[in-house]
């Protein structure tokens, strides 16, 4: 077996342990920097709360000039039922890297609670994740090494829950998206771990929406999200948005493992929101990777015969 082989595999084999999120157990879920709109992303109890329907299409190109790097697209809608007492959703996304792909396709329901102080919702979500790796995108000595055998469509079912609060003023949720941990025991790499595991996630999110002025034409929206993840450090995402004229979304957050996140979010029309954000990348990634973009679009709409009688929030309202 020549030396070249050897460090192409050892290689091959630190960055998998990285990319799959630096443990023997976990699989590492998108981070994603837009959940600020779009809290489907993190809670299934999120459904329903734009009251009408609201549909968002996003791409996450993340560490631009790594070879390797995470890319990801996803998909979310959502909308209120039952006269705001309920709500439904979908996920679907599409997360590769490197050799590896994973795809999700997530269902949602939200059982909506009115009360005088604000809406709280329960929520339950189950579906389908689908790993698959293909080897034959490497440059291999030994193309034929069991090792190193393509994985196709290797599919697991997963089901999760999470609680939200939220009103006008402020917002709070706690989630579980994932609850199993599904193991992917046919894939192998040099026996140097037995099975890739699915991660159990924790999501701590909340925030505030306060005028700056009395014509409460500029507010202020400061939140947090705290995220536990089985085999890996507690992490958290402090966040600060200004808002003007609800047309302009101006913010920046602090990530405490990798980056310092700015973003900006357009009205496009009474539909059609636009948002973008750049991850300045403070790890040592930094060395090779130019920081990550994400793109996000949005549509909202009313539904003829199910939101004629309520009130649609704004689009920046409890995000």
């Amino acid at each position: 077996m020549s030396t070249s082989y050897i460090k192409n595999k050892s290689l091959f084999i630190l960055i998998s342990f990285l990319l799959l999120a630096g443990s023997i157990k976990a699989q590492q879920y998108p981070i994603y920097s837009q959940y600020i709109f779009n809290g489907l992303i993190l809670n299934p109890a999120y459904a329903g709360s734009h009251v009408q329907l609201s549909a968002s299409a996003m791409y996450r190109n993340q560490w631009v000039n790594f070879d390797g790097a995470p890319k990801t697209l996803f998909f979310s809608a959502h909308t209120s039922l039952m006269d705001e007492r309920m709500g439904l959703g979908l996920l679907i996304n599409d997360d590769r890297i490197g050799s590896y792909s994973n795809q999700n396709i997530y269902g949602s329901y939200s059982f909506i609670i009115k009360t005088p102080k604000g809406k709280l919702a329960m929520g339950v979500q189950a579906g389908l994740n689908i790993l698959s790796a293909d080897y034959s995108k490497l440059n291999l000595d030994d193309p034929g090494d069991n090792s190193f055998a393509n994985v196709s469509g290797n599919l697991k079912p997963n089901f999760g829950t999470g609680v939200y609060f939220y009103n006008k003023t402020l917002f709070a949720g706690f989630s579980v998206p994932f609850l199993l941990n599904n193991g992917f025991a046919n894939i192998d790499i040099e026996n140097a771990f037995n099975e890739i595991r699915s991660a159990r996630y924790y999501y701590m999110h909340g925030g505030l929406m306060l005028p700056l002025n009395l014509d409460k034409t500029v507010k202020i929206q400061p939140s947090v999200l705290i995220r536990g993840q089985e085999g890996a450090p507690l992490n958290f995402d402090i966040n600060t948005s200004v808002i003007f004229y609800d047309l302009l979304n101006v913010g920046v957050s602090y990530r405490n493992i990798d980056a310092v996140v700015s973003y900006i979010d357009f009205k496009l029309s009474e539909s059609f929101h636009f948002s973008y954000s750049y991850d300045w990348t403070t790890s040592d990634i930094l060395k090779a990777s130019n920081g990550t973009h994400e793109f996000m679009i949005n549509y909202r709409v009313r539904l003829r015969n199910i939101h004629d009688n309520v009130i649609c929030p704004k689009f920046n309202d409890f995000m």
